[in-house]
């Protein structure tokens, strides 16, 4: 099966999809399609929820807690492995970027075959050369 680590610059576009600000949906929404229907797995990091969580009150206040519920009630698999906190420092270090963008990046590359999907074009752009990452924007391409 297909491994993705999905960020919260790509979830958020499954509870905002009609916002004109939104960029790439159509791919998003085919992650989470993939996902819905066992098609692929979502490796996450432990800070995923946490994050969708300040995002989602501030975009759609009214239906945040029910969005919430939904994630909650998603199979992410989560790694929290003292290899993954150790990679994501050191990716921050490296990269001069927050950490916990890079915790993602760090899940991906500590999970055989897994590739991080991100929206972020400025971590996208400083964290490329390292592999296991891909833009929103190119989804369509990477086989599914």
């Amino acid at each position: 099966m297909v491994r993705y680590v999905i960020d919260a610059s790509v979830a958020v576009k499954w509870f905002v999809p009609f916002k004109a600000e939104e960029a790439h949906v159509n791919q998003a929404l085919r992650l989470l399609d993939l996902f819905l229907h066992s098609e692929i797995s979502c490796y996450q990091p432990p800070h995923f929820i946490a994050e969708m969580i300040a995002v989602l009150p501030r975009l759609c206040p009214e239906q945040a807690a029910a969005c919430v519920h939904d994630l909650l009630n998603m199979d992410f698999r989560y790694l929290e492995t003292t290899e993954v906190y150790a990679k994501a420092c050191e990716l921050s270090l490296s990269l001069k970027h927050h950490t916990f963008d890079t915790l993602y990046h760090a899940v991906a590359l500590n999970t055989a075959g897994a590739v991080f999907i991100t929206a972020d074009e400025v971590y996208f752009r400083k964290a490329q050369s390292l592999g296991q990452i891909a833009r929103l924007q190119d989804f369509e391409g990477l086989g599914i």
